[in-house]
């Protein structure tokens, strides 16, 4: 692969002298490769001590097309502005977190304050200075220059081929056969994992997996799940990974509050890591009080108010525990049928939606929540002709008038709700159009073809690849992947 930008000689691939200068990195060298990590408690608001914690350093055995020294400029780049290498998405946690999860699911409100596991897995290494404590600060403590994250983002996006950019554009979902030949061939940004891909598996065989494909990516992946709890459940399905299916947000709330609610987040939120699942696509920030409603036993359950109330808490926890949260179904389902079997049509004035649906994906946004996922519902004082995955204008509202800066994602464009409007059109060139950052399909290898070819022909202008690319890097940083 030739590589031809500012940061790359154009004759990298040739053999020649170090043509930065830089000193020879051994990637072998225990000192490179063994980073400290450690653990450390931090009080919320509200005065409760909550479990902060970072996960060891992985080594992607690819960078990009299996380019060695591709992968050295990487390490070395995240090793000089950061001070350490790029993170390990999950599996630090051990076997033990599923004997924890299922102690903590039987022992009910007995359970540590602030929802801390009782394993002594998640305990702070009390030989590390404590938040508040004097002592020095180490090497791996110093806090990160914002600079450095934009170099970091603008120094992978200027090496990146419009094949691997593109690539990044793409949630897929996790195929059954050749995942992580997949993840090489396709430059894939991340995967979703349903419920097919926990089935029976063990905690470990589960880790396993997700470690092949982070190996195979260049880049680390985004390895996503729907984990709502209730009617959408996929790894706490399995008995192997959590005690009994999560419960769905009514439930809990019914049951305790949002106390109760933020206990079972964290909970999931920390299997989910171990696991090596970065990003949980949750909350449902949709406002239903209908029980017809077709959305309503996925949502609250509560009025707009409540509704924003529970979403900004959520998104704060998983904030917290560094894992990707997102809001959905953007601009709100109401009381619209099943986007699963076919159209859907929401037909309530604007007033609606910036009274009352707006709010909970308003507070989401505000409490940091890196990604909006949005419905194929068509909403007709927004869009009379295209589904809100589909149109411009929805994303306009999204960007402009809520001002959300993050990751822009459609809804699985497999669903039947698309269909009727793509005709013989590639669904994910209309997507892209539409102003999404990252595409959720199963049908990948013919999509990722077609949008390619829409960027080379100008159909999609580069300046906006670029901006969704850098938008997924920036959440990829946020979430400790590039390391940070």
């Amino acid at each position: 692969m030739r590589l031809s930008s500012p940061h790359f000689p154009a004759n990298m691939g040739k053999k020649q002298a170090n043509p930065w200068n830089l000193p020879t990195l051994d990637l072998t060298e225990p000192g490179v490769r063994a980073i400290v990590t450690r653990t450390k408690t931090q009080k919320s608001d509200q005065g409760v001590e909550r479990m902060a914690w970072s996960r060891p350093p992985v080594f992607s055995a690819l960078f990009f097309q299996e380019v060695a020294m591709k992968k050295a400029v990487l390490f070395f780049l995240c090793l000089m502005l950061t001070g350490c290498a790029p993170a390990q998405p999950g599996g630090s946690l051990g076997e033990e977190s599923s004997s924890a999860q299922q102690q903590s699911s039987q022992s009910g409100s007995s359970q540590e304050e602030g929802g801390q596991s009782s394993s002594s897995q998640f305990q702070p290494d009390q030989s590390q200075p404590q938040e508040g404590q004097e002592g020095e600060t180490t090497p791996t403590e110093q806090t990160v220059l914002p600079q450095n994250r934009d170099q970091i983002i603008e120094e992978l996006l200027s090496a990146m081929t419009v094949e691997e950019k593109v690539g990044q554009m793409f949630l897929a979902r996790c195929p059954q056969e050749n995942a992580a030949q997949a993840v090489s061939d396709y430059k894939l940004g991340g995967y979703v994992l349903f419920g097919r891909d926990f089935k029976g598996k063990t905690a470990q065989q589960v880790r396993d997996d997700t470690a092949s494909y982070q190996a195979a990516s260049g880049v680390p992946m985004l390895i996503a799940t729907d984990e709502e709890g209730g009617t959408v459940v996929r790894a706490s399905s399995n008995p192997n990974l959590f005690a009994e299916p999560c419960q769905s947000p009514q439930e809990l709330y019914q049951e305790g509050g949002m106390e109760r609610v933020l206990r079972d987040t964290r909970q999931k939120d920390l299997t989910l890591l171990d696991l090596g699942v970065n990003v949980n696509l949750a909350p449902v920030a949709d406002v239903s009080t209908d029980e017809n409603d077709f959305i309503y036993d996925r949502a609250l359950g509560q009025d707009a108010e409540t509704t924003a109330q529970y979403v900004g808490q959520v998104v704060e926890t998983m904030q917290e525990d560094r894992i990707g949260s997102v809001l959905k179904h953007f601009p709100g389902y109401g009381s619209s049928q099943d986007t699963h079997v076919g159209v859907a049509m929401d037909q309530r004035p604007y007033e609606t939606f910036t009274s009352s649906d707006f709010l909970p994906f308003e507070a989401g946004i505000q409490a940091g929540a890196g990604g909006v996922l949005v419905g194929h519902v068509v909403v007709t004082s927004m869009d009379e002709t295209m589904p809100a995955s589909l149109s411009q204008p929805v994303h306009t509202i999204l960007r402009e008038e809520l001002g959300f800066e993050g990751v822009i994602m459609t809804d699985d464009l497999a669903m039947e709700a698309i269909t009727h409007y793509v005709q013989d059109q590639s669904p994910a060139v209309m997507a892209v159009l539409a102003g999404n950052d990252m595409v959720l399909t199963t049908d990948f290898e013919t999509q990722i073809p077609e949008v390619i070819q829409a960027v080379e022909d100008g159909t999609i202008p580069m300046e906006q690849v670029d901006q969704s690319v850098s938008r997924i890097l920036s959440w990829k940083y946020d979430l400790g992947l590039l390391g940070n």
